[in-house]
């Protein structure tokens, strides 16, 4: 991949999507093809496979998901499994008919088993129950992960696969209903600090282990992969570092200026107990993350003061 060759990055306004745009355009790569969803529907086969035909990519970064948080996947399942699923199939489908010369695409931890050893390893994937919560979104991205290594094999297309942990970073969803965690609770000890709420109630126990990984990182692994690797095992991007969501919300409430307490209510599920991704392979190539957690969540908390309130 040289600097002028054509990239199409799927998803470019997303969170992952943009961070992918600034680390491309940071290294001197200028010839990006980005598309909103507006004007390109990756789930509509004809849709798709017009914009590869006339627009003829060189390199796809598969970034393009409909996600969210678990009252997200629980409430819109089907939404879940058939946009990810078409988005997926039909990019990586094009990909192939129109001799893209290397396609990255993501999958999520969240797609291994629930019960998965810690940490987990890539070869972990597909040897157990999933989390029931997750389901939906899970099938369609293992089904993507595996159509990228079926076209490899049966094709020889130049499709790999990164498996990234939970991601934060600025252009991050603050949506109650549809977000992840941490932004999440950055709005939710906002809004208290604000309106001086004597206490802020979160879901579960608090007890459950989750690592995050700052999207710029993620982004400048990728591009690592697309520039180093070519096989078909995909490979876990994530720190190697964990701690529970009752530690991250002591960090964020700390970061904010809330100084009411923490409630658990634990009626709600908590999801998976513990989600770490064991990272030596891709330690092994040479890569490993620059941002430390309370770092990236100062620089997201500062990006929602100027855009999001």
């Amino acid at each position: 991949m040289n600097k002028n060759s054509k990239i199409y990055v799927a998803g470019h306004n997303g969170l992952v999507g943009s961070a992918i745009v600034r680390v491309l355009q940071a290294n001197g790569f200028e010839n990006i093809l980005i598309r909103d969803s507006y004007s390109l529907d990756l789930r509509c086969q004809q849709a798709t496979e017009y914009f590869f035909t006339t627009q003829k990519p060189d390199y796809v970064f598969l970034s393009a998901a409909k996600v969210g948080g678990i009252v997200a996947n629980n409430t819109y399942p089907a939404d879940f499994i058939y946009d990810n699923t078409m988005i997926a199939f039909n990019v990586i489908h094009s990909a192939y008919r129109h001799n893209v010369k290397k396609l990255m695409f993501l999958g999520s931890s969240c797609i291994y088993p629930k019960m998965s050893p810690q940490p987990i390893k890539e070869e972990y994937l597909l040897t157990g129950a999933l989390e029931p919560t997750n389901e939906a979104y899970a099938i369609a991205k293992i089904s993507g992960l595996e159509l990228c290594k079926f076209y490899r094999r049966q094709y020889g297309c130049d499709f790999i696969s990164a498996m990234p942990t939970n991601l934060y970073g600025i252009n991050d969803n603050f949506d109650f209903h549809t977000s992840h965690v941490l932004p999440a609770l950055i709005r939710k000890f906002h809004e208290a600090k604000l309106n001086q709420l004597p206490y802020v109630t979160l879901w579960g126990t608090g007890k459950p282990l989750r690592e995050f990984l700052y999207v710029d990182d993620l982004a400048e692994a990728l591009l690592f992969l697309m520039l180093n690797y070519s096989d078909e095992p995909h490979i876990n991007v994530g720190t190697g570092e964990d701690c529970s969501i009752s530690e991250l919300a002591q960090v964020i409430k700390t970061i904010v200026g809330y100084e009411g307490n923490i409630v658990y209510d634990t009626t709600k599920p908590d999801g998976t107990p513990r989600k770490l991704l064991d990272v030596s392979r891709l330690h092994s190539m040479g890569w490993k993350h620059k941002t430390y957690l309370n770092q990236g969540i100062e620089t997201v908390y500062k990006w929602y003061l100027q855009n999001e309130v």
